[in-house]
């Protein structure tokens, strides 16, 4: 495997990993503050950002790379408000989207088409994500400060559409 291509997608492994984290602290303050309905959901997506960095490991690994496992700094446990949580996820995608574009880009250079072939998931992925957390933004504006809102946005999030795709069915 060419270095700096394995070097780019092992920083994008430890990006993963500390997004799989940061939506796990997120869960935690959620179900702390009795929104079991975020906390489901923010579970969902920290399994989920998990599996992105696996899938990364692993192809690292068969491409005859060496998948470095990182170490993680500890990310926040309080966080302001619900608005909060979701606008620090959706600024949180944005830079997951720039630096998967980083390693697209480094492929293309190194002209590594297998990887930047690979690599394409996660650019529609982040798509994804992106528009998934600015919808979750909408309706919580929308809410305002409406309890009941945000009883029945909770209630909603656990049981609904607006959900990060199930891990489980995701392609290996």
């Amino acid at each position: 495997m060419n270095k700096r291509v394995e070097e780019a997608l092992n920083q994008q492994i430890e990006k993963e990993a500390s997004s799989s984290q940061f939506y796990l602290a997120m869960a935690s303050w959620a179900e702390n503050q009795g929104l079991n309905g975020t906390a489901k959901f923010l579970y969902k997506h920290s399994d989920e950002e998990r599996f992105h960095m696996l899938k990364l490991v692993k192809f690292v690994n068969e491409r005859g790379g060496t998948a470095v496992i990182p170490g993680l700094s500890t990310p926040p446990s309080e966080f302001e408000s619900l608005p909060n949580v979701f606008s620090l996820l959706l600024e949180h995608e944005l830079k997951v989207t720039e630096s998967i574009n980083e390693v697209v880009d480094v492929c293309l250079q190194e002209k590594d088409y297998t990887t930047h072939n690979f690599m394409q998931w996660y650019v529609s992925e982040q798509l994804e994500e992106e528009a998934l957390a600015r919808t979750i933004l909408d309706k919580i504006q929308l809410i305002g400060g409406d309890k009941g809102g945000l009883y029945l946005f909770d209630r909603d999030l656990e049981n609904a559409s607006i959900q990060p795709e199930n891990v489980g069915n995701q392609a290996n």
